[in-house]
């Protein structure tokens, strides 16, 4: 027993997992008329598997027409191309809940089912379903089927399946079926309840190819993320800029107070060409001590000036250097001292050291 159980598990074990070994596949729409839009994708374990899967999606979803939300396309898989699922139109549905709702008492109900052979070749299953205003005779219902059976084999014989499909998808077919059955009784609603792929024809070649709306999307693509990176670049040297703006303020600044230095020691007296009584009349008015010679005195008076220069560095370095500032610190700053904060940095900076 413990030897059939162990054995059982290593099976177990040994099992794949399916979902694993499955990828992503994009489905792309026929070539024409909707150039391999994309329309969804599904899960594949192999290529092989894909081909003759169907796939339903509304004809909202596909072409952006809220007035077709009852209508449901469908697309077989014919060709798997890498990760793309070539897919081709297989015919279109009205929902079984929208038919059943046009149906009323005392109203004519005509339906038909119609096989027809396109200009290039295919063989396509249309049904017409029409009610009339009122209710009809026998007689006048088969004439209205005899009718719409013209039409719709007369438009097959003149266009291809997709020229057909076009007219099926824009409504174009319906219209000329109500006026046809229009001459025989007043109808109320017409339309196409379902088509229907049975044989495929010659198939066009003519229009994109794959790989060319691959390397569009690519490019598309690639544009967009370029776009993306620019505008964030854009935004982020938004936000430098302020900063750049105070730093080079704040180095002009510096010049300037270099400058002014410059200026204030160029503008220094000449104390050796002073005359003695000159001179102590200096120290005397600053409080200093006026004997000695004319060495000292002048020692003396630089010793003053340089006292002077410190204090004013001192007082310079507690002073807060508005120019590194930002702008928003500036007017929180006016703000708190019950000053005006509109202006640019400049006004700003001028408003605080008043």
């Amino acid at each position: 027993m413990a030897s059939k159980g162990a054995s059982s598990r290593a099976a177990a074990r040994k099992q794949k997992d399916k979902w694993k070994a499955k990828r992503w596949y994009t489905i792309r729409a026929p070539r024409h008329p909707w150039h391999f839009k994309v329309i969804g994708e599904t899960l594949g374990e192999e290529d092989e598997l894909l081909i003759g899967r169907m796939y339903e999606i509304t004809q909202q979803e596909v072409d952006g027409d809220f007035s077709k939300m009852h209508v449901k396309l469908k697309f077989r898989v014919t060709e798997v191309i890498g990760q793309d699922a070539i897919t081709e139109f297989a015919g279109h549905e009205v929902l079984k809940d929208h038919v059943r709702r046009q149906v009323r008492r005392y109203r004519g109900k005509v339906d038909d089912v119609i096989d027809t052979i396109t200009e290039d070749g295919y063989y396509v299953r249309i049904k017409p379903f029409l009610i009339t205003q009122g209710r009809v005779k026998t007689s006048q219902k088969q004439g209205i089927r005899d009718a719409c059976r013209d039409v719709i084999l007369q438009a097959a014989a003149r266009n291809t399946w997709i020229a057909l499909q076009k007219m099926i998808l824009s409504g174009e077919l319906e219209e000329s079926l109500e006026k046809a059955a229009r001459k025989i009784a007043s109808m109320k609603i017409v339309m196409i309840r379902k088509s229907q792929l049975v044989q495929e024809g010659v198939v066009v070649e003519e229009g994109p190819t794959l790989d060319e709306i691959l390397e569009n999307e690519s490019k598309a693509a690639t544009a967009k993320k370029a776009a993306l990176d620019a505008a964030l670049e854009d935004d982020d040297s938004d936000e430098e800029t302020p900063d750049v703006l105070a730093a080079a303020e704040a180095s002009a600044d510096a010049d300037e107070t270099d400058e002014e230095a410059d200026e204030s020691s160029d503008d220094a007296p000449d104390y050796a060409s002073l005359k003695v009584a000159e001179i102590k009349e200096l120290l005397k008015a600053a409080g200093k001590k006026t004997s000695g010679k004319k060495d000292e005195l002048i020692a003396r008076l630089t010793e003053e000036v340089v006292e002077e220069v410190q204090e004013d560095a001192v007082v310079a370095s507690d002073a807060p250097d508005y120019a590194s500032m930002k702008v928003v610190e500036l007017k929180e700053l006016l703000k708190a001292a019950g000053k005006k904060t509109s202006g640019k940095k400049d006004e700003l900076i001028a408003r605080l050291n008043e």
